[in-house]
């Protein structure tokens, strides 16, 4: 398999020596100008990713194809975003993938808009709603920014009134009190449709918890992440002195035309392999 090639209208990421990164998009005849002098977008393009890139002074950078996590570092924001440890697995439980409609209540800076959008392609659609046009204008610029603007619908509109669409394949809401809003979601989800949302404090999921069971939702998880990193010295490997501890709670669920199910508690034993029959 050969590498991949740089193109015209790619994100790319410039990281220098001393950590400075740069995000840019890439245009023929374009300049980034640094601290460290100018490099030129035309020598960027028709290379290979994560070759050493020199300014007119002769500084390095090094130059990659940025991944969904350092786009949403790198996002212009006004308030809080969601995190990419919570992003990725926001991902994975509402099964979010090529193809798939998925709506997104609060936009806020366009993190979480950012990664749905990414995940969706090809042939996906994602849908956000944002009552403040301060906010969507900012993730409007922020999408714009890494070229996925025209990957996701944004609409202002306060979701009390309800969604515009139906039978779609995932709801996530992130708006302060998502209790409010469980009938909403619930109408606009397929059944078998996903359901997420994440909160910050324990006050907010009892009132999610004592509301869903008047709505038809069933395997309902609550479940809370947490990331240590490393230093990565061979020699003095250990826990680095700060981590991402609490950034919210995250509560997933399936829609249902009727319960079947009922949700296992949390203190039930889940089985291991030894526990498993003999087929043999």
């Amino acid at each position: 398999m050969t590498d991949r090639l740089v193109q015209p209208n790619d994100t790319a990421l410039l990281l220098s020596r001393d950590h400075k990164r740069y995000l840019i998009r890439l245009l023929a005849d374009g300049e980034l100008h640094t601290h460290r002098g100018i490099i030129k977008h035309n020598d960027c393009i028709g290379g290979v990713w994560g070759r050493e890139m020199k300014t007119h002074l002769g500084y390095p950078f090094l130059l990659l194809d940025p991944s969904t996590a350092d786009l949403i570092q790198d996002i212009k924001r006004t308030t809080q975003i969601i995190f990419p440890k919570d992003v990725g697995y926001i991902l994975l439980k509402l099964s979010i993938q090529p193809g798939v409609t998925v709506l997104e209540a609060g936009t806020g800076s366009g993190g979480l808009t950012l990664a749905l959008a990414r995940a969706a392609m090809p042939g996906g659609r994602v849908i956000s709603y944002e009552v403040r046009p301060d906010m969507q204008n900012l993730a409007r610029k922020n999408l714009d920014r890494v070229g996925l603007l025209d990957q996701v619908e944004f609409k202002l509109k306060d979701i009390a009134e309800g969604f515009d669409e139906d039978g779609v394949d995932a709801v996530f809401l992130d708006v302060p009190e998502p209790s409010n809003y469980l009938g909403v979601a619930s109408r606009a989800l397929r059944s078998g449709g996903y359901f997420g949302t994440l909160v910050p404090t324990t006050n907010q999921i009892q009132r999610l918890l004592d509301r869903m069971a008047e709505y038809p939702f069933g395997l309902i998880e609550v479940e809370e992440l947490m990331l240590r990193g490393y230093k990565t010295v061979a020699q003095r490997l250990r826990p680095l002195d700060r981590m991402i501890g609490h950034t919210g709670y995250l509560l997933f669920a399936r829609k249902f035309e009727r319960a079947i199910i009922e949700d296992v508690p949390p203190e039930a034993p889940i089985a291991s392999d030894d526990d498993l029959p003999d087929v043999g």
